[in-house]
C-alpha cells in the first residue's frame, strides 16, 4: 500500500528544534489548483507541470483532477523528486436542485444549479469510504456513458464526411487520456483526426468545417488549443451537434459531495467564478455577503479562486473580505484547457499579485499543509471529527503549516550523510 510520507515527519518541537537557525521566507509562490492528465490537462505529461514549477520557484503544488485521485501516486513521486510540497486535492460536479429550478447560476456561468466543488487536503493514500466510493465510481460510469454516447454522434457526423474515418472510445482513452475521458479529450481525438488523415492544412480545415455543418472556422488550424476549444464549443456543448445531456443522476448533490470530502480526509472548499471579462457575476456570488453566509451555512469555510480570470481591483477587495472573516483562501491556474499557461498565479491579462494577496495564498496553503500532516499523525487538522471547523485555529494551523513546508523543502539536510 501506498504510504504517506508526512506521517515520516518527526512531532512538532522535533521538526522546530531541527529547522532552528534556518531562514525562512515570508512567503513562497504557491499553486493550490492544477488538473493532470489523470483528467483532462494542458500537460501531456505530468513530468511538464514540475518542470515548470521548478522553473517558476514554485514551492506547493496541488493536483486537482476531477472525481479521481488517480494521479496522486505520481503526483506525489514528482513533487519528492523536484523539492515541491505536495496538497492532494480532488474536484466534483454536484447540483443544487432548488438553484437549478429557479435559474440561479453558482460557479458555472452556463448551468443554472450546477456547483464546482473541490476537496482539498486529502487522506493519502485516498479512501472515500466503502459507500462513497460506490457513489463516486457510479458518477465516472455514467460519465463515460456520456462520453461514449457523444463519440457515436460525432463517428454519425464524420461517416457523413469520410466513411473510412472513426474514432472509438478505447483509441482516444490510450492516446489521449490516463483513465477519465472527457469532452477535451474528444476535442483534441477530432483534431487529431484531421491532421493525420489530411495532409494539407487546408483539406483538414474543411473536414472540421464540415462537422460543423458547414459553419466557418475562427480559430484555424494555426492554433491549435484555440481550435481544440472551438470543436468543443460547436460540436459538444449545449446545441451542438454532438451534444449528449448529462443525466441528473450523473451529478451528486452537494451535501454528500461535502460528505465524501469528510470521509476521505479533506477540507469542503468551494471554487469562487467571481467576474468575467464583462464585469458580471453569476447570481449566486453577485453578493459577497450572502454568499459569505451561504458558505457558511454549509459548514464551508475555504474558497478558492483562478485569478487569471478575474479583475484585479476585484479580486483584491473579495479575497480580503473573505480574508477578513476567516476564510482559508488558496488561488491556482487550474490548466484545465488546451492553453499552456505559466503555474505562476496572476490576475486577468497578466497582472502580477501583490504581496498582500500572495501572503493571503501562502497562509491558506500552510494550512491546508498542516491539515495534511496532523492527518498523517492521526490527529484532527482544520476539519474536525464532526464536520465542524477549528476556525478559532486557523493562525497556529498556518504557522504549523509553514514549518511542516519547509522542514520538507530543507529535508534532505536531515537525511543519512548530510
Amino acid at each position: 500500500m501506498n504510504k504517506n510520507f508526512i506521517s515520516d515527519f518527526p512531532w512538532i518541537d522535533e521538526m522546530k528544534n531541527r529547522m532552528n537557525g534556518i531562514p525562512v521566507p515570508e512567503y513562497r509562490e504557491v499553486n493550490g489548483h492544477i488538473h493532470t492528465p489523470y483528467s483532462f490537462s494542458a500537460f501531456e505529461r505530468l513530468e511538464k507541470a514540475f518542470t515548470m514549477a521548478k522553473e517558476e520557484e514554485i514551492a506547493v503544488l496541488g493536483i486537482n483532477d476531477f472525481f479521481v485521485a488517480d494521479g496522486f501516486e505520481a503526483f506525489k513521486l514528482g513533487c519528492l523528486r523536484n523539492d515541491i510540497f505536495p496538497l492532494f486535492n480532488i474536484e466534483f460536479i454536484g447540483l443544487l436542485k432548488k438553484e437549478q429550478k429557479k435559474g440561479i447560476r453558482i460557479n458555472d456561468p452556463n448551468n443554472p444549479g450546477r456547483i464546482y466543488f473541490s476537496g482539498k487536503g486529502l487522506d493519502y493514500p485516498f479512501n472515500p469510504g466503502f459507500m462513497k466510493k460506490l457513489k463516486l465510481n457510479r458518477v465516472i460510469r455514467e460519465s463515460q456513458e456520456q462520453i461514449k454516447a457523444m463519440i457515436s454522434k460525432l463517428n454519425g457526423l464524420i461517416g457523413g464526411i469520410n466513411p473510412s474515418l472513426k474514432i472509438t472510445y478505447e483509441e482516444v482513452r490510450n492516446r489521449f487520456a490516463e483513465e477519465l475521458v472527457r469532452e477535451r479529450h474528444l476535442a483534441k481525438a477530432i483534431r487529431i483526426l484531421a491532421a493525420e488523415n489530411y495532409p494539407e492544412s487546408e483539406e483538414q480545415l474543411k473536414f472540421i468545417e464540415s462537422l460543423y455543418g458547414g459553419k466557418k472556422s475562427k480559430a484555424g488550424i494555426k492554433n491549435p488549443a484555440a481550435l481544440e476549444n472551438e470543436i468543443r464549443s460547436n460540436l459538444l456543448k449545449t446545441g451542438g451537434a454532438a451534444f449528449v445531456k448529462e443525466e441528473e443522476s450523473s451529478f451528486i448533490e452537494l451535501k454528500k459531495i461535502i460528505k465524501i470530502i469528510h470521509e476521505a480526509g479533506g477540507v469542503p472548499c468551494y471554487p469562487v467564478l467571481l467576474d468575467d471579462p464583462s464585469g458580471k457575476f453569476t447570481e449566486f456570488e453577485a453578493d459577497k455577503d450572502k454568499l459569505l453566509s451561504s458558505l457558511s451555512d454549509l459548514g464551508v469555510g475555504c474558497i478558492e479562486l483562478i485569478p487569471g480570470r478575474n479583475d484585479f481591483s476585484m479580486l483584491k477587495s473579495f479575497v480580503e473580505f473573505f480574508d477578513k472573516n476567516g476564510f482559508v483562501i488558496l488561488f491556482g491556474t487550474e490548466h484545465n484547457t488546451p492553453e499552456m499557461v505559466p503555474l505562476t498565479v496572476t490576475a486577468r491579462g497578466g497582472k502580477p499579485l501583490d504581496d498582500s494577496l500572495k501572503i493571503i495564498a501562502w497562509e491558506g496553503a500552510c494550512v491546508i499543509a498542516a491539515h495534511q500532516y496532523l492527518r498523517a499523525h492521526r490527529r484532527q487538522g482544520y476539519v474536525l471529527s464532526d464536520g465542524t471547523l477549528s476556525n478559532n485555529q486557523k493562525q497556529d494551523l498556518s504557522k504549523l503549516g509553514r514549518l511542516v513546508i519547509e522542514y520538507y523543502l530543507n529535508r534532505k539536510q536531515y537525511e543519512p550523510g548530510n
